[in-house]
């Protein structure tokens, strides 16, 4: 009779310590996922380890871009043949509707970008201060080439007259790495 009340104590006991963790593991399988909606998944295809090439096919650097955060932010580590390396954090803004990017870099560089995918293509734009005065404004766009999920174009431009003319900053391809 003695060990049948010591097993059905530490049965209730071990039913007490266990049930905190069993509620935490229900309570968070009926929680809605934070970024669980299609629009945090619109910039997945840039989830990769790539080389990217620029147009005459030479190899202009690497990049490193990783679903984190449980899927809420893509980072994106660039590490050009120039030396110069970089990162960017990209997120659905679910409030605002809009796609964000922060790019900060080794050459004291930053961007802050917003936009949204459309027609096939995330396009992103900003505004910042010129080095000679005056606002450029940056459009980033980035789209599956032939939609193939093994290459990425990637074409940034820059206007420094409110979008009237447009120049090429930089034109890569982004090749998966196997």
């Amino acid at each position: 009779m003695k060990h049948l009340l010591v097993r059905t104590a530490l049965f209730i006991v071990g039913l007490r310590l266990l049930s905190p963790a069993l509620e935490a593991e229900q309570g968070s399988a009926a929680a809605p996922k934070p970024c669980a909606a299609l629009e945090n998944r619109q910039f997945d295809f840039w989830v990769g380890n790539w080389d990217v090439f620029n147009p005459q096919g030479e190899l202009e650097g690497t990049n490193d871009v990783r679903s984190i955060l449980g899927g809420c932010v893509l980072q994106e580590n660039w590490a050009g043949k120039s030396g110069m390396v970089g990162t960017s954090f990209n997120i659905w803004d679910a409030p605002a509707r809009k796609w964000r990017q922060s790019w900060v870099d080794n050459r004291g560089q930053v961007l802050w970008l917003d936009g949204e995918f459309r027609d096939g293509r995330m396009v992103l734009e900003g505004r910042r201060p010129g080095k000679k005065g005056g606002t450029v404004i940056d459009r980033i766009q980035w789209q599956r080439i032939g939609g193939d999920p093994n290459r990425v174009r990637q074409l940034w431009e820059v206007s420094a007259d409110g979008g009237k003319t447009w120049e090429v900053a930089f034109d890569g391809t982004y090749v998966r790495k196997s």
